[in-house]
């Protein structure tokens, strides 16, 4: 798999699961509905999705199972989510826009943009979903001249509904008909909905003396998503006791809290469906999960070479210096001593070195998938990451070498026998 064009390719969450589900399919997983029975057979290779925003794939052992190894990242970014197409004024075709997640605003400015999402058809049998990305330089959110506000280098504090909005064209600008040849649709489709993003049309690119680094949109976290999918495909040759899940939630970027977010009972609910379909007991999958170790995989802040005051000077972290173990003493992250210490036994047999990282104490900084999961899912967990600089800008930057560390130690940790024998007991 190539990385960076996942990355690219990746233009909203359907279109992350799109791409997943096909590479999945490509090495011989089924495809599961929620709405159907479902029929599992040991050794065998499934996937589900749920709003085609978030999916879960795993792989059944041949044996018995003795636990799960589990590793979770998320498909959504910070963007700006279309209220209403084709909404203009007496000079412009302006998209009415809003703002999802806590992006940097000014990155936004002043750069080529595009739509991608899905439009909702109705059709003579029902109601249909159409993926859609249209692949041309299409909007703008122009900045103010320096001119009209001299003050603007000190600071400025950007009013979304005035300063943020994206204009496609002049008064006559179709963009409705611009989504529709772009999807594919004939006159008599009826556009009955949508669910579009803007999306920056800058492709991910290696810098750096040796191309070392690369910069990209969405690095946080497609760059988790498509590295742990790569190293649970690879464990695939590899045969193990544990049930191993590949699984990325929708909306953690605005809390998680939805029917498609971590939060919700997709995960939990599949791992019920697993352990009848394979003829388990409840107290038999009970055993199961506290056996389990799930890695939440969502990414971590490196320490910015300008402003390293800004980070913890005991933590830094750099780019290409390896895997990050984030902690939190408020529990925003999931790691323990316990499960870190688990992690490291795996990274320790792929040679794999790994940093830590922690807030400084007088900044109380974000949370991740982890601790809102755990709240449905009791199973140990860890938070890790891949570093990176500029997180939500809408470019962001990474290091080469740290995707190459985390498809090793995802396969690693996939195809592992590292289990959970006791409490507070491991063994690899």
């Amino acid at each position: 798999m190539d990385i960076l064009e996942f990355i690219e390719k990746g233009v909203s969450p359907f279109h992350v699961v799109a791409q997943a589900a096909e590479l999945l399919e490509a090495e011989g997983f089924c495809r599961l509905e929620e709405t159907k029975l479902w029929q599992v057979e040991p050794g065998g290779k499934y996937y589900v999705t749920r709003n085609q925003s978030s999916i879960i794939a795993f792989c059944l052992p041949k044996n018995k199972p003795v636990n799960y190894h589990i590793m979770a990242s998320h498909s959504d970014s910070p963007t700006f989510r279309i209220k209403k197409l084709n909404q203009g004024n007496t000079d412009y075709g302006k998209a009415e826009v809003e703002g999802y997640g806590g992006m940097i605003y000014s990155s936004w400015l002043d750069r080529p943009l595009t739509i991608a999402g899905r439009l909702l058809i109705d059709r003579e049998d029902g109601l249909e979903s159409k993926l859609v990305y249209v692949d041309k330089d299409l909007l703008v959110i122009p900045n103010l001249a320096i001119h009209f506000n001299r003050e603007i280098n000190k600071g400025y504090a950007y009013n979304p509904q005035v300063d943020l909005q994206s204009i496609y064209g002049g008064p006559e600008a179709d963009l409705e008909g611009v989504l529709r040849e772009a999807a594919g649709l004939s006159p008599e489709d009826e556009i009955v909905d949508h669910d579009l993003v803007l999306v920056t049309r800058q492709k991910p690119v290696r810098l750096g003396t040796s191309g070392e680094f690369f910069m990209a949109p969405r690095i946080d976290d497609l760059a988790c998503v498509a590295t742990t999918l790569e190293g649970f495909l690879q464990s695939m040759e590899n045969s193990c006791d544990s049930i191993r899940i590949w699984t990325v939630f929708d909306n953690e970027e605005v809390g998680s809290g939805t029917r498609q977010g971590a939060m919700s009972n997709f995960l939990p609910q599949t791992m019920e469906r697993i352990e009848e379909g394979l003829g388990l007991t409840r107290q038999e999958g009970m055993c199961l999960r506290s056996a389990s170790l799930l890695i939440s995989a969502d990414n971590a802040h490196a320490t910015h070479p300008n402003l390293p005051a800004k980070s913890d000077s005991q933590f830094s972290v750099c780019l290409g210096g390896g895997i990050v173990v984030k902690y939190n003493a408020s529990q925003k992250y999931t790691s323990t001593g316990l499960t870190a210490a688990a992690l490291d036994m795996v990274c320790l047999r792929e040679g794999l070195m790994t940093q830590a990282f922690a807030n400084r104490a007088d900044s109380p900084g974000g949370s991740t998938l982890g601790n809102l999961l755990s709240q449905q899912l009791s199973i140990p967990m860890v938070d890790i990451g891949i570093p990176q600089w500029a997180m939500h800008s809408a470019v962001e930057t990474a290091a080469c070498q740290d995707l190459k560390d985390m498809i090793v130690l995802s396969a690693g940790f996939y195809a592992s026998d590292l289990i959970q024998v006791e409490d507070g007991k491991w063994k690899i």
